[in-house]
């Protein structure tokens, strides 16, 4: 009887994920691989882009899920609550719950791209009995340096957004840093902008007057702003001095970090303002 089953693996849009893809298809081409992407419909333009490259060197589709509920539709449901790394109902219903849906009850093979040096770190383990999680990179000892060469032996290299955000996920994701925010806004001051406007609906639904600053209003239990410790208003009207901060913390960087590729050593600068890590679901 024919083993049913099924061999998935998640990509974000990362160059981790997108990099393991590339690796299970040179290094188990015996396995019919289903890759996946779970697209909440506010996605960076470079991450599509992307995707549409990886799928030229993957010789298949890459299937997306959750195209019919994307944020949108989960905003209304959670009645106007931003996300939060407290509340992340984006990773919950954009993420999880499409893909368990999507396996149903096959038994799958889950195949997840935490690197070696990054070991510690918890990628998404379903709960279900039936996904079976493993991860590749750990087993091959392939590190940052080993995923950046599986990228550029296939000849797609980094996605763009990498210039000046490491971390894939929504253009709003809460967990960009301060430097990431004013990237945004520079390279896509469209996606600022619907990002201020549904920050101002939640203040101001939130009783929150327009004038206000962060700190006149309590949280309450709800995430108000995108950016911790003000709102996107508050963020951009101080542009030079995160633009200041963050390209001294990029020239210490590559004062320490001479040896690292580029996207380590703005990595390591944007650390230095907040070194939380991100959702492994959204930025691998």
């Amino acid at each position: 009887m024919a083993d049913k089953t099924r061999h998935i693996c998640g990509i974000s849009g990362g160059k981790d994920s997108s990099a393991l893809a590339v690796y299970l298809k040179q290094s188990r081409p015996q396995l019919d691989i289903e890759y996946f992407f779970c697209d909440t419909g506010a996605e960076l333009p470079e991450t599509y882009e992307y995707l549409n490259k990886l799928e030229g060197v993957l010789g298949k589709p890459i299937a997306r899920l959750n195209a019919e509920r994307g944020f949108d539709h989960w905003f209304e449901v959670f009645r106007g609550a931003l996300p939060s790394p407290q509340m992340r109902w984006c990773t919950k219903n954009m993420k999880i719950k499409p893909l368990e849906e999507w396996i149903g009850d096959d038994e799958a093979v889950s195949y997840v791209a935490i690197r070696a040096d990054e070991a510690n770190r918890k990628g998404y383990i379903s709960t279900k009995p039936n996904i079976q999680t493993v991860f590749p990179f750990l087993e091959a000892d392939i590190d940052l340096d080993g995923v950046n060469a599986i990228l550029d032996d296939a000849g797609i290299g980094l996605p763009e957004y990498y210039e000046w955000r490491t971390r894939s996920g929504c253009y709003f994701c809460f967990y960009q840093r301060k430097a990431e925010w004013v990237g945004l806004a520079e390279r896509h001051p469209e996606l600022f902008e619907k990002a201020r406007r549904i920050e101002q609906k939640v203040l101001t639904d939130a009783g929150v007057d327009g004038d206000s600053s962060y700190e006149d209003f309590a949280m309450q239990g709800r995430a108000y702003t995108w950016s911790q410790g003000e709102t996107l208003d508050e963020l951009i009207a101080r542009k030079e001095e995160i633009v200041k901060h963050h390209e001294e913390a990029l020239a210490r960087a590559k004062k320490s970090r001479r040896n690292l590729p580029l996207v380590a050593v703005l990595g390591a600068a944007l650390d230095e303002e907040d070194d939380t890590t991100p959702c492994a679901v959204c930025a691998l």
